[in-house]
């Protein structure tokens, strides 16, 4: 159980990391776009919202598959 247990610190610390720096990436112009792209689903009707990032979805799968792609040679 112990090894399990320190995974899921890890697994806590680094979804920490990863809000914090989406958080400060805000600030950035053209990471400020994301979740507001072109083909993202937006639907308002009284008081009902529905949002679904599908484009934003899309590009940070293919940039986080490059990437691990880059870091496994």
């Amino acid at each position: 159980m112990a090894p399990l247990g320190k995974s899921l610190v890890v697994l806590g610390l680094v979804l920490a990391a990863l809000g914090l720096a989406i958080w400060g990436a805000s600030s950035v112009p053209i990471l400020s776009r994301l979740g507001r792209l072109p083909g993202d689903i937006y639907v308002r009707r009284g008081n009902f919202t529905f949002y679904f990032p599908i484009t934003t979805a899309i590009l940070i799968s293919i940039a986080l598959s490059l990437i691990l792609a880059w870091l496994r040679r």
